[in-house]
């Protein structure tokens, strides 16, 4: 999983300076989590995106995005609380999930929003 800046997230995921309404600059659908590292439920999620990232290697790719750091993101997204889990598909508009959600929550998330068939 890498780690996302303000930069790289510009990169491979949406740069917001330049659009104005949502538009995917990655190559394949991606998962972010927005965490901290004193947050008790994003160490519960940690693992379960590493199996996850493993399982999906070549279909998706995971980010994390660390609040504290990166402030600005937090901000443009509207993170309110944490873990906050944003599901980029390649085409359409992103969806934002809220909390530790448990591995199969990830999984049909994966299935029906990032790898649907169009």
């Amino acid at each position: 999983m890498e780690h996302l800046t303000k930069e790289t997230f510009k990169e491979k995921v949406f740069n917001y300076d330049q659009n104005k309404d949502w538009k995917f600059e990655g190559d394949m659908p991606c998962i972010i989590d927005f965490y901290a590292d004193w947050c008790a439920p994003c160490k519960f999620v940690t693992p379960v995106l590493e199996e996850l990232a493993a399982e999906y290697e070549g279909k998706i790719n995971l980010y994390k995005i660390d609040i504290q750091d990166q402030q600005e993101l937090a901000t443009v997204f509207g993170i309110r609380s944490i873990p906050s889990i944003l599901f980029c598909p390649k085409n359409g508009k992103p969806q934002m999930a809220v909390g530790a959600l448990p591995k199969e929550s990830f999984k049909q998330g994966i299935e029906e929003i990032l790898l649907i068939k169009e």
